[in-house]
């Protein structure tokens, strides 16, 4: 049916330009003699009505050539414009050299101004079909979206990507959107159109350009603008009470990706107000290929990305290790269909069980361990203390455990701010794994290392879902303190620390990332709130429901005695281990596995006797 409606149309047109061949052909002649008719010489008449025919096959061809009826006039510009003007060019040249030869006997067949006014007609004819046309479309698409109701848009940005938006939201009949106005800090642009759209100046106006022009949403249309510029910009934003979507970076300008549904919200990625942490990938991941890599808990969020990143670069054969069949069943899936030469095996396991983790080991042989496999919020170990011991402490040294009796190479486990000072058993239990790490690595052939931390956007668990999931129910947005404040930082920015971490580790060290300026969490809530198009306070409340158990107002990532040594990557730096009594922390380490299987109400009590730095928290407090 589609393509019946296409030769249909087509047909038409072929129509329309033989009617304009032989209109032009008759006022090419008449311009030259002022539009008297009667001024026409007979043999030029007799001559224009020969010729018109064989004109109109050469019109259709060189059309065809220059695909004027393949076009989609609906959305034509200035290439389909060039088009039009050589096809006519080449039509007036071909007709000009068919009269002269075929007629050479005579020395002017056609009066030589025939043949400029045949280009010039044909051309502006031939225009004013097409673009009518389109004007047509366009105009009938404008009604029938008047009649939903349409969003006013302002656009930031004046550039390349601003005048593709804009040319697709005017051309597009499936958008209900109006564009209003732009802004650009380019004072050169100010008072210059976009596609019939103003510059109004720069992002100043913004506020005052929502009031005037009834702004309902800001976009935003500069792929490459850095980080802390894009944090000033939504600040500015943010305050209007718009919905605010921003275009994805240049590589999908580059790509031709770039269009009204690639817009996406502004997410908290937008408002860290930091470059994220660039590592490259290919110049150091080198040490996995070719080797069997295994990585614990790589069904939860870090465990998976790192997955993925192993599995771009040729490992011999990936061990994905997890206590959660689901997670690991959607990652599996997703790496064959991804990867599918990938050796890859998937195995349900807890690190917990010793037997377990000996035959895996001793089955696959793996040279790299990535150890993610934790439990890891903070509320739910608090009362569940004996879970996150037996879980995190235990599970990481049998792992460790492991990887020392089968000869691993390599161990990266993946530690917490929160192991820092600790206020919460999870903290302390990954303070204890750090420990183990440290003891083991001076103990053993294989290089054992930690990475610390904070809190990973997006991950399972964290803040941010929860915020999202708060505001699309109508709130309330709960948070725990007015004061309280977190680093933070992407799941592809931690895995990246990760990964090179071991590649440079060379044994018990602890990997930290300067993760910038940390983040109120209070601001972070109102940010979402009001890049979700609501008013904190008005639209969407904010209730504190204070401090939970075991969390602190503000996060660490470095004890005072471990001091900070810098690496190749500026971002990434290296915590000096703490000394101690390994052979009095392995003796407790004992202690505290027999003790834990009791299941003892006073465990806190026992971790805090291998971890003096954690400070035990009363339930009220």
């Amino acid at each position: 049916m589609k393509n019946m409606e296409l030769w249909i149309r087509r047909f038409f047109l072929v129509c329309y330009d033989i009617c304009v061949v032989v209109l032009t052909c008759l006022l090419a002649l008449l311009a030259r003699f002022d539009f008297h008719f009667d001024w026409v010489p007979k043999d030029y008449l007799n001559m224009c009505v020969q010729i018109m025919w064989i004109a109109s096959l050469i019109t259709v061809v060189s059309f065809t050539v220059f695909r004027l009826y393949s076009s989609l006039w609906t959305y034509a510009g200035s290439t389909e414009l060039m088009y039009i003007c050589s096809a006519c060019f080449v039509d007036d040249v071909v007709l000009t050299v068919y009269v002269h030869v075929l007629h050479g006997s005579d020395t002017y067949p056609m009066p030589r101004s025939f043949y400029v006014f045949y280009g010039l007609f044909l051309m502006l004819f031939t225009i004013f079909g097409r673009y009518f046309y389109r004007t047509l479309r366009l105009v009938r698409a404008s009604l029938s979206g008047q009649k939903q109701e349409r969003k006013n848009v302002l656009i930031v940005g004046a550039g390349s990507a601003a005048d593709l938006l804009i040319k697709e939201i005017i051309d597009s009949k499936y958008i209900n959107m109006n564009v209003v106005g732009a802004v650009d800090d380019d004072m050169m642009k100010k008072g210059s159109y976009i596609h019939g759209i103003k510059v109004y100046g720069d992002r100043r106006m913004i506020p005052e350009l929502v009031e005037i022009l009834h702004v309902n949403e800001i976009m935003i249309a500069i792929p490459s603008c850095p980080p802390k510029k894009m944090k000033e910009l939504v600040e500015i934003c943010k305050e209007t009470g718009c919905e605010l979507k921003r275009l994805p970076g240049m590589y999908q300008l580059v790509n031709g990706d770039v269009s009204v549904t690639k817009l996406k919200d502004v997410d908290v990625n937008d408002l860290l107000g930091r470059d994220p942490v660039q590592v490259d990938l290919d110049s150091i991941m080198g040490y996995v290929s070719g080797e069997v890599v295994m990585v614990t808990g790589g069904g939860g969020s870090i465990g998976s990305e790192l997955c993925r990143q192993i599995a771009s670069h040729s490992p011999k054969q990936l061990v994905i290790v997890d206590i959660y069949e689901n997670s690991a069943y959607d990652i599996q899936q997703e790496l064959l269909q991804k990867f599918p030469d990938l050796n890859l095996v998937t195995l349900i396991a807890s690190v917990r069980n010793t037997k377990r983790m000996d035959e895996i080991f001793a089955a696959y042989r793996p040279k790299i361990v990535y150890h993610a496999a934790a439990h890891k919020h903070v509320p739910l170990m608090e009362t569940s203390p004996n879970e996150a011991v037996k879980n995190n402490v235990l599970g990481t040294w049998k792992v460790v455990q492991a990887a020392d009796k089968y000869k691993t190479r390599r161990f990266v486990m993946i530690s917490t701010d929160k192991a820092v000072n600790p206020t919460n058993i999870m903290g302390a239990t990954k303070r204890i794994c750090e420990m183990i790490i440290q003891t083991y690595n001076n103990r053993s052939k294989t290089e054992y290392v930690a990475v610390r931390f904070g809190n990973v956007i997006g991950s399972n668990g964290s803040v941010i879902p929860l915020f999202q999931k708060q505001i699309a129910a109508g709130g309330p947005v709960t948070v725990t303190h007015p004061d309280i404040i977190r680093y933070f930082m992407t799941i592809p920015e931690a895995v990246s620390l990760v990964l090179q971490a071991g590649a440079y580790a060379k044994g018990g060290e602890i990997f930290i990332l300067d993760m910038g300026e940390p983040v109120r969490i209070l601001d972070l809530a109102k940010n979402l709130i009001l890049l979700s198009g609501h008013k904190p306070g008005e639209d969407i409340r904010i209730t504190f429901s204070g401090l939970r158990p075991g969390e602190k107002l503000y996060e660490e990532m470095l004890m005072e005695e471990e001091g900070m040594q810098e690496t190749a990557n500026k971002l990434i730096h290296i915590g000096k281990p703490i000394q101690f009594d390994e052979e009095e922390f392995l003796l407790k380490l004992a202690q505290l596995r027999d003790y834990v299987v009791q299941e003892p109400d006073d465990i806190r009590q026992a971790v805090q006797q291998i971890v003096p730095t954690y400070s035990i928290q009363d339930a009220e407090d």
